[in-house]
Formats: C-alpha cells, sequence, structure tokens
C-alpha cells in the first residue's frame, strides 16, 4: 500500500486550503506532498493583487503536465487526491497511468457530461466576460457564499475567504465547458478511483459527479461513489471535513 499522497487544489484555492487534510493524512502515516498550481507559487496577497501576466491563459493540459513531473518524481506511486478542478486533474492523471489510485472530491467535469442548471450558472460569471479566455477570475465573496462553502458557518466563510481565495485561470473554464483537453478513457484505467460529493454542492452537483461516476466505471478498475449529506463544495473544509478525510483514508488504505 501506498503510502504517499499528492493532494491537488481546485480553482479559487490555494495548497493551504488542504491543511485540515494533511494534518489528518499525516496523522495516518502518510507522506503528504501539496503543490500548487503553475504561476501561483506565492503568498495570497500577491496572488491577489499582481496575478502572473501568463496566469490567465493556463490550461488544464499545462497544470496536468505540471503535476505529472511532481509525481514522477516521487519513489513511489502516490494515492492522487484533488478537489474540484483538482479532482479534474486528479482523473487526467490517472488516465496517464499515473498513481496507485485517485479520489476526486467534487470533480469538475471530464468531457462528455452534461452540466446542468446550477454548474451552468456557477460558471456563467467566468464565460460571459469579454476576452474571459485569457483573463484571470476571482471568485466573488457573494458567490463564494452562494455556490461555494454554502453549508459552511458564516464565519468560517468570511475568514477563509480571504485566507485561501484567489484569482483563478479564465482558460480552464472555457475547456470545461467545451470538452477541450478534459476527456478521458475509462476502459484503460487500471487504477481504481473514488468519486465524492456534497448532497448540497451547488458548484459539482450531485448529478454531475453521479455522471462522473457513470463514466468511470466502464473501467475494469473499482470505481466507487459516495455522497456526504448536508455538505457543499466545500466538504473539504466545512464542519464534519474528519468525516471525509477518514473516508478517503479508509478507502485508500484498502484500494491504493
Amino acid at each position: 500500500m501506498t503510502k504517499t499522497v499528492v493532494l491537488i487544489h481546485g480553482a479559487w484555492q490555494v495548497p493551504a486550503s488542504w491543511d485540515r487534510f494533511k494534518s489528518r493524512f499525516e496523522a495516518a502515516g502518510y507522506t503528504v506532498i501539496a503543490p500548487s498550481w503553475p504561476l501561483m507559487d506565492r503568498p495570497v496577497a500577491e496572488l491577489n493583487a499582481n496575478p502572473d501576466p501568463k496566469f490567465g491563459s493556463l490550461t488544464v493540459g499545462a497544470i496536468v503536465d505540471h503535476y505529472e513531473a511532481i509525481i514522477r518524481a516521487l519513489p513511489e506511486k502516490p494515492l492522487i487526491l484533488g478537489h474540484s478542478f483538482g479532482g479534474l486533474i486528479a482523473q487526467l492523471l490517472l488516465d496517464r497511468g499515473l498513481g496507485s489510485a485517485g479520489v476526486a472530491l467534487d470533480p469538475a467535469p471530464i468531457g462528455g457530461l452534461i452540466p446542468g442548471p446550477k454548474p451552468l450558472s456557477a460558471a456563467f460569471p467566468v464565460l460571459a466576460r469579454l476576452n474571459g479566455w485569457s483573463r484571470p477570475f476571482t471568485l466573488s465573496k457573494a458567490a463564494y457564499d452562494k455556490s461555494f462553502a454554502n453549508t459552511a458557518p458564516k464565519a468560517q466563510r468570511d475568514e477563509e475567504y480571504a485566507k485561501y481565495v484567489v484569482p483563478a485561470p479564465g482558460r480552464i473554464f472555457f475547456q470545461a465547458a467545451l470538452n477541450i483537453g478534459t476527456w478521458v478513457s475509462p476502459k484503460k484505467r487500471t487504477q481504481p478511483l473514488l468519486i465524492v460529493v456534497g448532497e448540497k454542492d451547488n458548484t459539482v452537483t450531485p448529478n454531475l459527479a453521479q455522471q462522473a461516476y457513470n463514466r468511470q466505471k466502464g473501467s475494469k478498475a473499482r470505481t466507487d461513489f459516495h455522497e456526504f449529506a448536508g455538505r457543499s463544495h466545500y466538504l473539504a473544509n466545512e464542519p464534519g471535513w474528519e468525516e471525509v478525510a477518514d473516508y478517503a483514508i479508509e478507502w485508500a488504505g484498502r484500494n491504493a
């Protein structure tokens, strides 16, 4: 069984948003690696005030390449665990034959899925901007409260919006919407995969996560699905996050 885990954050987040999960996995004996996306290895205040000029046009493929290089340098095949766009990245890495197993929390859609009204509404402000394809986009506090961390306590939302939320590359949202560079081939996947979603997720709805599971279970490798009741897209940090982390740890112990 692997004892290394690579944590991949999602859009609008930084590696520090994994601190709770990191401590839980370390307590379970894992070596935890939580790198940032390309062009993001800077303090939160700098990322918000002055994002890299190239950041808006960062692609899904470039992010996957970045993590592939990190994973190939490790001494063992790790568990790959990603949240939101990180969950999509995790599945794309598995598609390249990397990792011993994968966990996708509230994953952004792989190619060919039908988002539905709530995910489309959450993505619309990004997609509707002039030249949004090449510009960074910051999630507003109102959108964060409504669609990202809607079941988290207000005090937590206020504190962690300031602590963890940064711009995201506009291009990746267009790629997800247009199925560009987001396809996987479940029939060739040999590593186990767990897809997890929160019942109250307004960004990646249970229906969208279920579609990903239905597509991915075409693999001969083990493919599992779990929905946590009463949780939002922020299920790795909101109250009860320990249950989510422990579920992933227990599943990995049996399957990674």
